[in-house]
């Protein structure tokens, strides 16, 4: 007598191993870790969504409307602003559309135009305004203005651009001078790491402070030049990381063997050291991107930054110094650099929590 088969445990017997359970690679099990770290997963995507808000200011923040139709014809003036007289006006300028004429204009009958959720710009000012400067929060002014009379929201915004890409760019260069130099010392040593060891620690004994002062006098302030100097020595910390990790990848077995096979160095510190080498890379990102942030933030406090016509978070925290009681201009900086930092420590101990290999 035959026992009678149970279909659904025949289907398991008869599916492969491999079909019914494969084992999750090191990255996918890194990302499982990183997503488990509710904080900090949120915080990335929190941080996402400024990043993407601020990318786009122009669209959320602008005096010149997206796009406008005066007596038939279409224009753009976010991106080709057109004379005034070529929509009706009296002189050859770019169109100032907060000028009650030019809105006259845009309010006849066929006319008009798309503006932006804040009409202002990082640099646009108020000429109409009756008010004395800086201005509290109001339906004109949601955050109020600076004492220049440009519109605080539109300030920081802008601000908050020009910082978050300037830290991207800063970590990025810093990140690849540190990776090449911390290579070079832990995969050949020797003389070559006595050597560049050797330079490292004279170069980081220059102070960095005083070579600042000195080119901001003689050359024009700006983001290049800021991002050369601060280049120069933002890859040392790193490159001590990455060379102990060369140092102590070099000699396993599975770089002896790339060895045996022929390969070249390049080709082994790409396909094979390197590879194992990123962790400290990976998790030291948003902490250097938070000290890339606070370094440019400090240096426009100083003085020493940015032009004063590049919107900047350090020059308003020096205008709320100046205007204690404008507490519109103090706060809502130190609430957004507080916020922004929170959330890069956050993504921090995150990516830290996901590369730590003991955890399950």
């Amino acid at each position: 007598m035959s026992a009678v088969a149970n279909p659904a445990a025949a289907a398991d017997a008869a599916t492969p191993p491999s079909a019914a359970w494969r084992p999750l690679s090191p990255n996918q099990r890194a990302w499982a870790r990183f997503r488990r770290h509710r904080l900090g997963y949120w915080s990335l995507w929190v941080f996402l969504a400024m990043l993407i808000v601020s990318t786009g200011a122009e669209l959320i923040s602008n005096d010149r409307p997206i796009v406008a139709r005066i007596d038939g014809h279409w224009y753009v003036p976010m991106f080709d602003d057109p004379a005034e007289k070529t929509i009706g006006g009296d002189f050859g300028t770019p169109t100032d559309w907060s000028d009650p004429y030019v809105k006259q204009i845009v309010a006849r009958p066929g006319n008009w135009a798309l503006i932006t959720l804040n009409p202002h710009s990082a640099t646009s000012t108020d000429y109409f305004s009756k008010v004395i400067d800086p201005a509290p929060p109001s339906a004109k002014d949601w955050l109020g203005t600076e004492q220049n009379g440009r519109d605080m929201l539109a300030r920081l915004l802008y601000g908050f651009r020009v910082s978050i890409w300037f830290a991207l760019a800063l970590t990025a260069v810093g990140t690849l001078i540190g990776i090449g130099a911390g290579a070079l010392q832990g995969y050949f040593g020797g003389r070559v790491d006595l050597i560049l060891q050797r330079f490292i620690e004279i170069w980081g004994s220059i102070p960095e402070l005083y070579l600042l002062i000195i080119f901001a006098s003689i050359f024009e302030p700006s983001l290049l030049l800021l991002l050369v100097l601060l280049s120069l020595w933002g890859w040392m910390g790193l490159s001590d990381y990455v060379r102990a990790e060369f140092l102590r990848n070099r000699n396993l077995e599975f770089v002896k063997a790339a060895r045996a096979l022929g390969l070249s160095n390049a080709q082994i510190i790409w396909r094979h050291v390197l590879p194992n080498s990123m962790t400290p890379v990976i998790t030291f990102l948003p902490f250097r991107m938070s000290a890339a942030i606070l370094a440019l933030t400090s240096l426009d406090f100083l003085g020493l930054g940015v032009p004063a016509s590049v919107p900047s978070l350090g020059e308003l925290l020096k205008q709320g110094k100046n205007n204690l009681d404008a507490w519109w201009i103090i706060v809502p900086t130190f609430v957004l650099l507080v916020v922004t930092m929170l959330l890069l420590t956050f993504i921090g101990d995150a990516l830290r929590d996901a590369f730590d290999t003991r955890k399950s």
